[in-house]
């Protein structure tokens, strides 16, 4: 299974991977994938971050979750721990097409530098 696959399972049931289903459950649950994979040798989500600066245009100090959350809510938010329920699941839901997204260019750039 690919990364971009098994993001795409994670993705479909966040719930049954993290229990609730807030946007910093399935955040600290894709940090932690980045950590264990980068432990044992893989490339983790490398380039992630740089690729959201990328993708919304601009940057500021905030790690790679804020910057998704810059993305999928561009007016901003009140209370960062406390979003709205429908500000929860759209978060969420971008989050994972955003990976899906940065994940299919990871593949693609890699099937290009092996038929070189």
């Amino acid at each position: 299974m690919t990364d971009r696959e098994y993001f795409a399972c994670v993705g479909q049931r966040p719930g049954m991977f993290v229990g609730k289903t807030s946007f910093h459950m399935p955040a600290a649950f894709l940090t932690g994938y980045d950590q264990q994979a980068l432990r044992h040798g893989g490339r983790g989500l490398t380039g992630w971050h740089d690729w959201l600066v990328a993708r919304r245009g601009r940057d500021c100090n905030h790690a790679w979750p804020g910057q998704v959350l810059h993305i999928a809510l561009p007016n901003g938010w009140d209370d960062l721990w406390s979003l709205p329920p429908e500000d929860e699941q759209h978060a969420i839901k971008v989050l994972f097409e955003l990976l899906d997204d940065f994940t299919a260019e990871r593949e693609t750039a890699q099937g290009a530098q092996f038929s070189d």
